[in-house]
Order: structure tokens, then C-alpha cells, then sequence
């Protein structure tokens, strides 16, 4: 069997859980992508995974991703999914669709400045460190609405979603109350009317828990090891 026959399978397999999560919460199946999380992949594999219909690709690391988006970034949409330091900001606005890891003033600052030297605005994903673990990045939920305030003036920012991690635990049904917190934020903010801040997106869920996390809601789940874990 070939990487990409292999690739297929997985994606074959994980395609009948995501449609059953989705049954199960009354969703649509269009309503859920997939972002192929490929940190610890090369080239080649995101090529496979370009060729059997995995249109999203996540990247965790600036210096690793540049040479995979320079071969393959005409094609599908990169998502930035890491922590992202702001003096490597300018080598993402421009090549990568999305950031999903907007989580303090300084980083949304550096954004918004280089958005407005490439005449941009960037789609990014509020980061919201919903379970409070201490080695988790992402804002306290107390500080997002002062957060958005801080932020309403920035003209090249649109905060398209939130994106939150839960723990990683064995039975994945403790992971709900996480997902359930962050679809709630959703609905809070909305409620607020920031005119830079309409969430219509979840980036929640990944390899062990993305049936939970798209039980609550989840459009975009992150997944990893499940898909593209090294043959």
C-alpha cells in the first residue's frame, strides 16, 4: 500500500466519525472541515493529503512551514494553528489564510501593522484558554471582552472565530464542558456587536476528542496523529 493509499484509509475512517458526530448533533457534514495538522510530515506527504481531497493544512512552526508552503502553498488553504511570536508575523500575513492563535494585545498589534503595510486584513481565530491549564497559550476568559475593546480599532484584524485546546485525557466525554465553554463564547461575543468580531467559526477538537468537540459545535477540528502520523 502507498502513503497516499494509506492517507485515504485514515481519511476514509475518520470521514464515517465525523459523519456520525454529526448526525448525532442534527449537524450537516459540510458544516465540519478538516485541517490536516502537518508539523511532523514532509513535502511529499502534503501532497498526498492535497490529492485525496484534504483542502486545509495546519502548520505549528514558522521556520518548518515556509518550505512546505513554498512548494505547495498554490494550492489548498494554510492555516497558522501555533503560537505565534510576533517578530515572525511578517512571514505569515500574506502566505497563510488564517490565525488561529491570536492570543494577547501585542501579537494582535503586529497584525494589524502588517496588514496595513500589505493592505490585508487577516481573518484570525481568538485564542480562549477555556480550562484554565496554566500550559495552555490563550486568554483567560475574563480578559476577552476587554481584549475586543482593545482591539475594535484595528482595521486590518477580523476576528473570524475562537479556537481552544482541551486537555489531553483518556475519555474524551471530559472534554465537553471545554467545547460547550467555547461555543458559549461565541454566542456572548456576537451578542456584544463588535463590528471586527462576528464568530461564525469553532477551531476546537482534535485526534482524541474531535466527535465531542464537533457534538458542540466544532466547524474546523485540528487533527494529527489520526490522519498523518508517520508509516
Amino acid at each position: 500500500m502507498t502513503q497516499q493509499q494509506l492517507l485515504k484509509e485514515r481519511l476514509d475512517q475518520i470521514e464515517q466519525r465525523i459523519a456520525a458526530a454529526c448526525k448525532r448533533a442534527g449537524r450537516e457534514r459540510s458544516e465540519v472541515k478538516i485541517i490536516a495538522v502537518t508539523k511532523y510530515v514532509d513535502e511529499t506527504t502534503i501532497g498526498d493529503l492535497l490529492e485525496i481531497g484534504v483542502d486545509h493544512i495546519g502548520e505549528n512552526r514558522v521556520q518548518d512551514a515556509l518550505p512546505k508552503y513554498e512548494k505547495w502553498g498554490d494550492r489548498g488553504v494554510w492555516h497558522f494553528i501555533g503560537h505565534l511570536q510576533t517578530n515572525k508575523v511578517k512571514e505569515v500575513i500574506g502566505r497563510f489564510a488564517y490565525i488561529h492563535s491570536l492570543d494577547r494585545l501585542s501579537l494582535a498589534e503586529a497584525i494589524n501593522k502588517r496588514g496595513e503595510a500589505l493592505d490585508l486584513v487577516v481573518p484570525c481565530f481568538l485564542q480562549v484558554n477555556i480550562s484554565g491549564e496554566e500550559t495552555k497559550f490563550g486568554l483567560s476568559p475574563n480578559d476577552v471582552l476587554a481584549f475586543l475593546r482593545e482591539t475594535s480599532n484595528m482595521r486590518h484584524i477580523r476576528i473570524a472565530g475562537l479556537m481552544t485546546m482541551a486537555p489531553h485525557v483518556e475519555n474524551p466525554e471530559e472534554t465537553r464542558p471545554v467545547f460547550q465553554g467555547l461555543r458559549e463564547w461565541k454566542e456572548r461575543i456576537n451578542e456584544w456587536d463588535f463590528p471586527h468580531a462576528n464568530i461564525t467559526e469553532l477551531s476546537m477538537g482534535m485526534s482524541n476528542d474531535f466527535e465531542v468537540a464537533i457534538e458542540e459545535g466544532a466547524t474546523y477540528i485540528r487533527l494529527g496523529s489520526v490522519l498523518v502520523k508517520p508509516v
